[in-house]
């Protein structure tokens, strides 16, 4: 592209309506700086130290997975009747965590919200590795692990296919068909920009790498008329899968008679946690990723507010999950929801529900105020505070209502062992080491998208 393009003016109203540029940016401009982070800029000592640091917790995630294969899940916490532990809670966190990427990508792409165009990238990412930290639960959780191709409906000469009624076939295909259009989706979104790195590449390797990647790709109209053909075709697949996906997990727990888990209310509740945890998540990396690499004008202010908001209007739609839930146990006079409910607030784990509480909606409220939304330090502890209330959140759900059962007898209580928490702890750092990864082979944001939109305000100008 020519850098003779006009460039974005500091016009009020192009600037509102294109908010995810800074004025001053051509097509070349964008390229140059969105590409450089990828092929020109040295690694610094903050990325070396942090990489480092996430790999050794994954180190610990492998330690971890190799003493479970050899011991079993006795080594987790988990007894009887509390069968489901850590595993599902994860499973579950990570699950919601990947919403947010898909949303932003297919949805918003649906429905014209340029403010996607420079979050979408590293959200769609985000998306992928939250789905691969996830996956790893149903593959681990069940203590035979080398047993998992039962859960396929692979060619078998005995007939012994999938119990269909299983909550856990049914996360395997929500899982396995959510991570395959999502990859599909963000990959080619890609194609574009990896033809744009390997135009832009001086040494051979990545040459030959990025070219392989971009699959012939020149830029003429007929590839610009299949990829803008093939992303819409993937934006509508992707889009149902927003809401499917977590609905099916919460039918982990709706089709379960266990009080406090057998409720109509749990599929909306889950997909509405599901991307408040996700776009959380996207603001925990977008704050510390545009203070890193200078983003500042190109991720804007704009655009943390706007996923602030999207963090309220959906933390309001988890609140009156919660609230309804204490609603239908004082309006239906179930003895043992009533009973539920008595112990998260005064039971063994009432801490957990409280910070709980806490975290999911009174930490949030503080979104109403434009002087925090438009505060980035405040903004991220905000989205930690929410990250960690959403795991809390599953920790309830599945814990507490698996202690106290229809019976005395049944009771008891779970305690997380040090196993446990090491898992968990691997499945972040791999996630942050993939986060990592990313940002250095892979262009972070579109270069496409971005100067498509330096296109379109330049129009609109003339």
């Amino acid at each position: 592209m020519s850098s003779g393009q006009p460039p974005i003016t500091d016009s009020p109203e192009l600037q509102r309506r294109a908010p995810v540029l800074e004025p001053g940016h051509s097509f070349t401009s964008v390229t140059d700086k969105i590409s450089s982070i990828v092929l020109t800029r040295p690694t610094s000592l903050g990325w070396i130290v942090g990489f480092t640091v996430a790999f050794l917790v994954v180190m610990l995630l492998t330690v971890a997975l190799a003493w479970l294969i050899t011991k079993g899940v006795g080594i987790w916490g988990i007894n009887i009747p509390i069968g489901w532990g850590f595993a599902i809670v994860n499973f579950v966190w990570w699950i919601g965590i990947g919403h947010a990427g898909t949303l932003i990508s297919a949805i918003l792409f649906l429905l014209h919200q340029k403010w996607r165009t420079s979050i979408n990238r590293f959200a769609e990412a985000m998306t992928l590795f939250a789905v691969a930290c996830a996956g790893l639960f149903p593959l681990i959780h069940t203590g035979r692990p080398w047993m998992a191709y039962y859960m396929f409906p692979y060619p078998s000469t005995m007939g012994l296919w999938p119990q269909f009624r299983s909550p856990l076939i049914w996360d395997v295909f929500a899982v396995s068909t959510y991570g395959t259009v999502s990859l599909l989706f963000w990959f080619v979104g890609l194609i574009p920009d990896l033809a744009t790195l390997r135009d832009r590449a001086v040494s051979k390797p990545k040459q030959i790498i990025y070219g392989m990647l971009a699959m012939g790709w020149r830029g003429s109209a007929r590839h610009w008329h299949r990829y803008q053909s093939a992303y819409l075709l993937l934006a509508g697949l992707a889009t149902p899968l927003v809401l499917s996906v977590h609905t099916v997990v919460s039918f982990d727990f709706a089709v379960a008679i266990v009080p406090g888990w057998h409720t109509t209310i749990f599929p909306p509740y889950f997909v509405a946690g599901a991307i408040y945890s996700g776009f959380a998540m996207v603001l925990t990396i977008a704050i510390p990723l545009r203070k890193a690499y200078d983003l500042e004008d190109f991720i804007t202010m704009r655009h943390l507010e706007n996923m602030a908001m999207v963090m309220l209007a959906t933390g309001l739609i988890v609140a009156y999950g919660y609230f309804f839930e204490f609603f239908m146990s004082y309006y239906g006079h179930d003895k043992f929801d009533a009973f539920l409910r008595e112990m998260r607030l005064y039971g063994p784990y009432r801490h957990f529900y409280y910070a709980l509480i806490f975290c999911n909606i009174l930490a949030p409220q503080v979104l109403w105020f434009h002087k925090i939304r438009t505060n980035v330090a405040i903004l991220f502890i905000v989205a930690l505070i929410v990250n960690a209330g959403m795991w809390l959140e599953r920790f309830v759900i599945v814990v507490i209502s698996l202690t106290r059962d229809f019976m005395p007898s049944a009771w008891g209580r779970y305690s997380a062992t040090f196993w446990d928490y090491a898992t968990f702890a691997g499945t972040i750092g791999l996630f942050v080491m993939l986060i990592f990864l990313f940002v250095r082979v892979l262009p972070a944001i579109s270069i496409a998208e971005m100067r498509e939109l330096v296109a379109e305000t330049s129009e609109e100008h003339k």
